[in-house]
């Protein structure tokens, strides 16, 4: 195995680790509480890309089905039924959406990667706040409205969204070119030791 391609694995099951942790940094304000998760979500498409960033959800998504207790209500094939697993499933497609934004500069501003972060939390709302309103009504039998549904799904969570965006622009922005300096060494040096 290649050294560049051992860095990525390392930072992916970092950022693994990183997410199941941020859900245990909570503020409980309904059916989905506001966690750490999506910065750290963010930060894996910003410094992993698309693909990797990607593998480190599917990883995290994959635990928690499989009995890992690393999601915020514990974990289990039957959380496929609470109100907040299509957030789970948004998850795997944040990074992708930034990395795949990010990584067409070398050196990514504060402004994209903002902007890439914005839009990659709002495609995860797109995803679990239809599935959030489809379990409360058809599983929990809730009467809520889908207008209820977004305001407790997505609205609560604006402020704080947009303050882990800033936050990711920021880190982002320092972060990217160390990162990427280092994997590229790490492949002129693998060039070098194939010539010799």
């Amino acid at each position: 195995m290649n050294r560049n391609r051992t860095q990525y694995l390392i930072l992916t099951a970092l950022f693994t680790a990183l997410t199941a942790v941020g859900a245990f940094i909570r503020i409980p304000v309904g059916p989905t509480p506001i966690t750490l998760q999506l910065l750290f979500i963010a930060l894996a498409g910003v410094l992993l890309g698309p693909r990797w960033g990607a593998l480190s959800q599917l990883l995290y998504v994959g635990m928690g089905l499989a009995g890992v207790p690393v999601f915020t209500g514990g974990g289990g094939l039957s959380y496929v039924f609470s109100p907040s697993f299509g957030y789970l499933i948004g998850f795997i497609f944040v990074p992708v959406i930034i990395g795949f934004i990010t990584q067409r500069e070398t050196r990514p501003g504060f402004l994209r990667i903002f902007l890439a972060t914005m839009l990659g939390i709002f495609v995860c709302y797109c995803i679990g706040v239809p599935y959030m309103y489809i379990i409360m009504r058809n599983v929990m039998n809730v009467d809520i409205s889908f207008a209820r549904t977004v305001m407790i799904g997505f609205a609560v969570f604006i402020p704080g969204d947009i303050a882990k965006s800033l936050i990711t622009g920021y880190l982002g922005k320092r972060l990217v070119p160390a990162i990427r300096r280092s994997t590229a060494g790490a492949e002129k040096e693998q060039r070098k030791q194939r010539a010799a």
